[in-house]
C-alpha cells in the first residue's frame, strides 16, 4: 500500500503491505505507522503490530513488544507504549494490548515472520485474516 508525493517530484511512497492491513470495525488500519513509534521508545528491541480477533470488531490492533530489557516488563510499560501511540495517531489506530515476547521470530536475513506470529493469536478461530 501506498501513495503519490502530491507535489511535482512525484515519489511514490510504500506505507505498508495490504496483507498486514488490519481490519477493525470496518476501518482500514496500517500497523507500520504504530509500529515505528514503538520502535523509536527507549525500551523497545523490535516490534510487530498486529490484527487479533476480537468479537466486537472483527479484529483489534495488538502491539507484540521485543525489550531491550524483558525485567522491564509489566503493565505500566504497556500503558506507556498505548499512551505513545495515543500522543501521535488517533486511537482506533493505537494498540489495545501489549505482549511482551522474549524474541520475534524473524529469518536469518531479518525478515519478520509475521504471518507466523499472527496465526498464533488466530488459532482456533474461524477465520484467520492473511
Amino acid at each position: 500500500m501506498g501513495y503519490l508525493d502530491a507535489d511535482d517530484d512525484g515519489y511514490l511512497y510504500l506505507a505498508d503491505r495490504q496483507a498486514h492491513m488490519i481490519i477493525s470495525g470496518g476501518v482500514n488500519i496500517y500497523p507500520q505507522e504504530a509500529e515505528n513509534l514503538l520502535a523509536a521508545h527507549a525500551a523497545v528491541a523490535d516490534v510487530a503490530v498486529l490484527g487479533v480477533p476480537d468479537e466486537e470488531m472483527g479484529e483489534a490492533v495488538k502491539a507484540v513488544v521485543q525489550l531491550v530489557d524483558p525485567a522491564a516488563a509489566g503493565a505500566g510499560l504497556a500503558a506507556e507504549l498505548i499512551a505513545c501511540c495515543r500522543a501521535e495517531l488517533a486511537a482506533y489506530k493505537c494498540p489495545r494490548t501489549v505482549d511482551f515476547v522474549v524474541e520475534l521470530p524473524r529469518d536469518p536475513s531479518g525478515k519478520l515472520y509475521k504471518r507466523q506470529l499472527r496465526a498464533q493469536y488466530w488459532e482456533g478461530h474461524d477465520t484467520l485474516v492473511s
